[in-house]
């Protein structure tokens, strides 16, 4: 089976080479970091200490990772850390908020069996901790052979990759077999797992960490600088965050937004694109716009004070910018995309509204609105979404309490729902400690469980 896994894998790889080289000549977006994803690190990792490897897929599972990282090198100071993305953003957000706690940072291995030996090799880590779910194959199985225990932190099975894996139920069954422990957000996900074929005394649910992730210190110094930029005071002009947004979301934004401009002519947008390969896109969406707008990266110029949107044409500078929001909507929930985080607006008190698509954070999206912290909008066509989007910011611009009082409520359910980051940290003690048993199952004590995803 795993010859089969490796062909395939292979096969794709070679029917997608054409669609990579073009991307690549485009936007440079696979060929960056290609020799680290055939295995070669940017960096000689010295074996003088134990190391800890965490992989983070893209942007959201590093910014998950920020408290777990520190309240790993906080108790375990003797050890190294490296970390891995798959995606470029990913990359260049872990490179700023890890680069002064992490020996090397570096693309994932492509899952073949020598890419992944010989990032191994150079690595030697005490133990791999993969945020969230990716479950690689060829990753486990060398791990397992070289006795390196793998755990799933902070994991999570949406339905939709869920019914992927049944497909090859008994094939998971074997890869899951190689992984040590699984933690996992909710009692959903752990039952999916557990479904998958996972062993129910390597299960434990311990919580969502993007609720403490959340309560990150924001970059005080750009957001000032940003302020004092754009003259985005709180006393002026209420600004309007579209973050994470996908193609065919910024259209509906940008009319939602003229229309909303016939009762508020004062407010402003600021829209931030998920992927930067599409800031020319957007771009090309607000010059045909009528709008009068300017770009992050653009030089500055006085007129920025007056203009009426923002194109965000940077990485890693949206959390920081939610902060100076009066309502924040999150993206990839108008598209079938499943949605993003919606704590980093929510966290800060910000008003938010969401699109009925929210599958990727289904426990997290439902706390919330059980306590009208957050407005989802309800499926509908296209034209019927950009007047529900334009009439509900609309409202909450219109009522300073409601606005209030969503924030106010917001901020209590990421309160409650603090604490994962520490029940994780439990259990991975015994994962980097208990050198004795990693090839048995590990008697882990009962913790408390929360089932927000």
């Amino acid at each position: 089976m795993y010859l089969l896994y490796s062909l395939l894998l292979t096969v794709g790889f070679l029917i997608l080479l054409p669609k990579f080289v073009v991307d690549a000549l485009r936007t440079r977006k696979y060929v960056t970091g290609l020799s680290q994803r055939l295995g070669k690190l940017p960096v000689v990792i010295p074996h003088d200490q134990p190391v800890i490897w965490i992989h983070c897929v893209s942007v959201g599972e590093t910014e998950a990772a920020r408290p777990l990282v520190k309240a790993l090198l906080d108790r375990f100071p003797s050890h190294r850390l490296v970390v891995s993305t798959t995606t470029v953003t990913g990359q260049k957000v872990a490179r700023n908020a890890f680069r002064d706690q992490a020996t090397a940072i570096f693309y994932f291995p492509i899952d073949w069996a020598w890419t992944v030996r010989r990032v191994l090799r150079a690595v030697h880590p005490s133990a791999v901790l993969i945020m969230e779910t990716e479950l690689w194959p060829h990753l486990l199985r060398e791990c397992r052979e070289r006795d390196i225990p793998v755990a799933i932190v902070n994991g999570r099975i949406s339905e939709t990759s869920f019914r992927r894996y049944t497909l090859i139920r008994s094939f998971m069954r074997r890869v899951l077999d190689d992984l040590s422990i699984a933690l996992m957000q909710s009692e959903r996900d752990a039952e999916r797992i557990r479904e998958m074929g996972l062993a129910s005394d390597r299960i434990l649910t311990t919580g969502n960490v993007k609720f403490d992730s959340a309560e990150a210190i924001t970059d005080e110094a750009l957001v000032l600088s940003l302020r004092e930029r754009f003259d985005l005071r709180a006393d002026a002009a209420p600004l309007i965050v579209a973050g994470s947004t996908h193609a065919q979301e910024e259209t509906v934004v940008i009319e939602a937004f003229k229309q909303l401009r016939r009762l508020h002519p004062r407010a402003r947008l600021l829209i931030a694109p998920r992927h930067p390969e599409r800031f020319a896109e957007v771009a090309a969406l607000l010059k045909k716009s009528s709008l009068h707008w300017v770009s992050r990266s653009g030089e500055q110029a006085p007129d920025d004070v007056r203009c009426d949107a923002i194109l965000l044409d940077t990485v890693g500078e949206l959390r920081a910018l939610y902060s100076l929001a009066k309502v924040a909507f999150v993206g990839g929930s108008i598209v079938p995309n499943g949605g993003h985080n919606l704590l980093e607006p929510a966290s800060l008190g910000v008003a938010v509204v969401t699109g009925p698509h929210t599958g990727n954070f289904t426990a997290i999206t439902k706390a919330l609105v059980e306590q009208d912290a957050v407005v989802q909008l309800p499926e509908a066509p296209r034209s019927e979404t950009t007047a529900a989007l334009a009439s509900v910011v609309s409202e909450l611009l219109a009522d300073e309490h409601r606005l209030s009082e969503m924030g106010r409520r917001a901020m209590m359910v990421c309160d409650q729902n603090r604490g994962a980051t520490e029940r994780t940290l439990k259990v991975l003690e015994s994962l980097l400690t208990d050198q004795a048993t990693r090839d048995e199952a590990i008697p882990f004590p009962a913790l408390h469980t929360t089932t927000a995803k």
